[in-house]
């Protein structure tokens, strides 16, 4: 059942104890201001001439990227990392910025460095949480330490113990039960908050649609 196969995918990485982690060391890319850069040029409607501008990529871009991808793929290589694990399950982007100078914002690194990996180390950047954990100097060997990994929580659970508390006290036990591809329980675990207000007290992880099954 599609219910069964979203539960699964989504619990598989903590389930099987085997976490998926990709470590990798990039230089520092360019910055938002270095990354796209405008080119005008004029295009004729109706008759007329109209002035636009579009936005290409740098040199300096394209040859970050060129350099970075090529020392990823043979990371991911090394490291055994499928792209797919990523699919369906929000994961962590944890960078330490080592910079060469201190009047620089780590915020403006991020979108080159991600779109270098967009498609490659991750299949959708919508499900990747970025997050700087510490930002040091470093003139000799600047560079930006980088660790993937999936996070705990699942939907509204903080992690997979919840989860299953949830599960046994609640789903096992109802007329509802998952087998019959409970919506509640999958929008809990696609995270959908908007739908369970008035069905679940989330703060207490109590279901207020659960009927007793006969035993």
């Amino acid at each position: 059942m599609l219910f069964k196969k979203i539960y699964q995918r989504r619990c598989c990485f903590i389930s099987n104890n085997k976490k998926p982690i990709l470590k990798l060391i990039s230089p520092i890319p360019p910055s938002v201001n270095h990354y796209l850069a405008p080119r005008p040029f004029i295009m004729t409607k109706n008759g007329k001439k109209v002035p636009m501008v579009t936005m290409y990529e740098t040199t300096e871009a394209k040859k970050y990227k060129k350099e970075f991808i090529k020392y990823v793929k043979e990371e991911i290589r090394k490291q055994k990392w499928d792209i797919n694990c990523t699919k369906d399950k929000h994961f962590y982007f944890d960078t330490i910025f080592h910079f060469d100078r201190v009047d620089k914002d780590e915020q403006n690194y991020y979108k080159c460095l991600c779109d270098a990996l967009n498609g490659l180390a991750y299949i959708d950047d919508r499900n990747i949480l970025t997050r700087c954990f510490k930002i040091d100097y470093d003139s000799i060997n600047p560079r930006i330490e980088i660790t993937i990994h999936p996070v705990d929580y699942i939907g509204i659970f903080n992690n997979e113990n919840e989860l299953n508390k949830f599960k046994n006290t609640y789903c096992d036990n109802c007329t509802r039960g998952t087998k019959n591809n409970c919506s509640i329980f999958k929008n809990a675990i696609e995270g959908k908050v908007g739908k369970l207000y008035e069905i679940l007290d989330i703060k207490d992880m109590r279901c207020n649609k659960f009927k007793q099954r006969k035993s």
